[in-house]
């Protein structure tokens, strides 16, 4: 074997964790994909002789392609979706020697919520953000990604987790067996088609959020929500309810394929917020750990 096979077997042993940071960091298996290929070809081109850390040094440059990439999106949304990120399954991630198959799979469980609301950040609070939360990378070297000093990558990953969690409800808000009758009685009016049952259940300053294939999309206003809402009803759909976060929440299938899923906030007995995702073939890849 020569010394480039050699490199190159062990950059695959590295891939599917590779590729689980840049999904997060990037929301797309495609683009993800890409920048993998990029900090291979930058390997590479190294040779990898003087490097005495790959997994870090791979870490470092996938981070970086990732965080160019953001930045050439240049779009930012000002706000984060109302949904609850809960707590992150961090045990997983600190242990670097996790199966790469598990690996791969950790950036898909840490829930809709995570997956939905990143594009609430800029996007070195998003690289700081997954890097150390998801994956457990150090400040100090998060901070060689960013370019920035180990005391503002600290404080781009709290300011992310402070607009990640900004409008999210006290546990008791809709979260119980009240809240998911509000929510059923409105799944129940949007499959009839029924509007005024939806105005029934939504507050009057109700807020829809839904990520989907084109963007986010946003509609405010009962009226404007309930006949939103009134188009959900699809023939052959069938609902699984599901807790979203700890949010009661709605899995919609069609032919056993997911096509949208919904968490709503409720408050005093309305809904005030619904947050979701309706991008079937990005539905499709979520592991589903946040269902119950």
């Amino acid at each position: 074997m020569t010394d480039e096979d050699a490199l190159a077997a062990e950059f695959e042993a590295h891939r599917p964790y590779l590729h689980a940071v840049a999904f997060r960091v990037l929301g797309s298996h495609s683009d993800a994909d890409d920048a993998v290929q990029e900090a291979w070809l930058r390997l590479a081109r190294t040779g990898g002789g003087e490097i005495a850390d790959l997994r870090g040094w791979l870490t470092t440059v996938t981070g970086r392609i990732c965080l160019d990439v953001l930045r050439r999106r240049g779009t930012r949304r000002e706000q984060p979706l109302e949904l609850d990120v809960g707590a992150l399954p961090l045990d997983a991630a600190a242990d670097a020697r996790i199966d790469p198959e598990e690996e791969a799979l950790l950036a898909e469980s840490v829930g809709l919520a995570l997956y939905v609301v990143m594009d609430a950040l800029t996007p070195a609070e998003r690289v700081s953000f997954v890097l150390h939360d998801v994956f457990e990378v150090p400040f100090d070297a998060i901070g060689g990604v960013l370019g920035r000093s180990t005391a503002a990558a600290k404080m781009l990953a709290s300011r992310a987790r402070g607009r990640l969690r900004s409008g999210a409800p006290a546990p008791s808000s809709g979260s119980g067996a009240a809240g998911r009758d509000v929510v059923d009685a409105f799944l129940a009016a949007a499959g009839r088609g029924d509007v005024a049952g939806l105005l029934s259940v939504l507050a009057p300053d109700v807020e829809l959020r839904a990520h989907g294939p084109g963007g986010s999309t946003v509609v405010r206003g009962a009226a404007e929500v309930a006949a939103q809402a009134a188009r959900f009803a699809r023939p052959g759909a069938t609902g699984h309810p599901a807790l979203v976060d700890g949010r009661p929440g709605v899995l919609i299938t069609v032919g056993g394929r997911p096509v949208t899923v919904l968490a709503f906030t409720v408050a005093d007995g309305a809904v005030t917020a619904v947050s979701g995702l309706t991008d079937p073939a990005r539905l499709g890849r979520i592991v589903p750990s946040w269902v119950a």
